[in-house]
C-alpha cells in the first residue's frame, strides 16, 4: 500500500512537548508561606487582644513558622519546577534576614517592615532597569512570556515598578497606624487581592504587545505572578 507523503512527513515532525501543570505550584510557592504565617499567628494569639505580651510572642512563632514554610518553598520550587527565580531568591533572604531580627530583638516591627524592605527593593531594581532601557522583570521572574514583545516587557517592568513603590508606601503606612492584627487582615487578604487585581489589569496590554489570547496570556500571567 501506498505511503501518502503528507503523512510521513507529519510523522517526522517532533512532537511538542507538553507544558508542565505548574500553576498550583507557582501559587503555593508564592503565597502558601504568608498563609502559613496567617495561620500559626492566629492559632498562637492570646484570646484577649488587649495582651500585648501574647501578640508579641505569636507574632515571633507565627515569623519562626513563615521562615520554615519559605525554606520548604524554596525546595519545593526547585523540585517541581527544576529552578528558583531570583525574585524567589532575594524574598528569602529578606524574609530570613527580617525574621530573625524579629526573633532575636523580640520585635514584631522587623517582620511587618519586611513587605516594605522588599517591595522597595524590587521597585528600585525596575527602575533602575528602565533606566538603562532593560526589562529587569524579565531577568527576576526568569520567565519568557510567550509573544511578549520588548516593549511589552519594558512598559510591563515599569507599571510594577510603580505598584511595588505603592505597595512599599501602604504597608509602611498601615505599620505605623493600625494594630499588628490589622496590618496583618490587610497584608494577607488586601495586598494579595490586590496584587491579582493589578495582574490583570495588565492583560490588556500583554495582549496589545503579542501575548497570544486572552486564556493563554491570564495563564501565563498567573503563573508568574511578581510577590514579595
Amino acid at each position: 500500500m501506498p505511503t501518502d507523503p503528507a503523512k510521513s512527513a507529519d510523522a517526522l515532525q517532533p512532537t511538542p512537548a507538553a507544558k508542565p501543570a505548574s500553576s498550583w505550584v507557582n501559587l503555593v510557592v508564592d503565597f502558601g508561606p504568608l498563609l502559613v504565617f496567617f495561620f500559626a499567628y492566629y492559632h498562637f494569639s492570646p484570646a484577649k487582644g488587649s495582651d500585648t505580651l501574647g501578640t508579641v510572642s505569636a507574632a515571633i512563632k507565627g515569623t519562626v513558622a513563615f521562615m520554615v514554610a519559605t525554606i520548604i518553598a524554596l525546595a519545593l520550587s526547585k523540585w517541581r519546577l527544576g529552578k528558583i527565580s531570583p525574585m524567589l531568591w532575594l524574598t528569602t533572604v529578606l524574609i530570613l534576614g527580617f525574621g530573625t531580627l524579629t526573633v532575636v530583638f523580640r520585635d514584631a516591627i522587623w517582620i511587618q517592615l519586611k513587605p516594605t524592605a522588599v517591595y522597595l527593593m524590587f521597585s528600585v531594581l525596575l527602575f533602575a532597569g528602565l533606566f538603562k532601557g532593560k526589562a529587569m522583570l524579565k531577568y527576576l521572574l526568569q520567565s519568557a512570556f510567550e509573544g511578549l514583545d520588548e516593549e511589552g516587557w519594558i512598559k510591563l517592568s515599569r507599571n510594577w515598578a510603580w505598584f511595588f513603590l505603592a505597595l512599599a508606601v501602604a504597608n509602611t503606612a498601615l505599620v505605623y497606624t493600625v494594630s499588628f492584627d490589622a496590618w496583618l487582615k490587610a497584608k494577607v487578604w488586601g495586598f494579595t487581592l490586590a496584587s491579582f487585581l493589578f495582574t490583570f489589569s495588565q492583560l490588556p496590554m500583554v495582549l496589545k504587545h503579542g501575548m497570544g489570547d486572552t486564556g493563554e496570556a491570564s495563564e501565563e500571567l498567573l503563573e508568574n505572578p511578581p510577590h514579595d
